[in-house]
């Protein structure tokens, strides 16, 4: 359960971080556009701060972490988000710089689909533990009423 609070608030930090980066650049730059660097903030707060957060308390719930679907999870999910974002901010200096999209290199969106699909990795494998727990949770109480049944009989 640490790992997710800690990297709930990793991204909560990198998250406010990336956003005060993506004023005071693009002030410092006086660009009036519209630059990936603007959604970087939002996506690290979403995905990173705020979905940790719902991962913390479905592993209070269910008891997800300390397997190895919870640990593929959390490093799939976590190399996904941090290569994705990291392309954004990439592709948002460059922007703010006067690059167009016909002078960013192809590596740039490339390297970003890699890391949703990283991240989509990572979200399948939380979503396979979670069945099995929540399969785990509603089989347990059938299981009692079944013997409570047997006794009373």
């Amino acid at each position: 359960m640490r790992k997710s609070y800690y990297a709930a608030h990793v991204y909560m930090i990198v998250g406010v971080v990336s956003g005060l980066f993506y004023r005071e650049f693009t002030k410092a730059e006086d660009f009036h556009g519209e630059t990936q660097l603007a959604l970087m903030h939002t996506h690290l707060l979403a995905l990173g701060m705020l979905v940790f957060l719902i991962v913390l308390a479905l592993d209070k719930l269910f008891q997800l972490s300390g397997t190895r679907l919870f640990t593929g999870f959390f490093w799939c999910y976590n190399a996904g988000l941090a290569i994705s974002t990291a392309m954004m901010g990439v592709h948002g200096i460059l922007t703010v710089l006067g690059r167009d999209e016909d002078h960013i290199s192809e590596a740039v969106p490339l390297t970003a689909g890699l890391g949703h699909i990283v991240l989509t990795v990572g979200l399948i494998l939380l979503f396979v533990l979670l069945g099995r727990r929540v399969n785990e949770h509603v089989q347990r109480p059938a299981a009692r009423s079944e013997r409570e049944e047997v006794t009373v009989a």
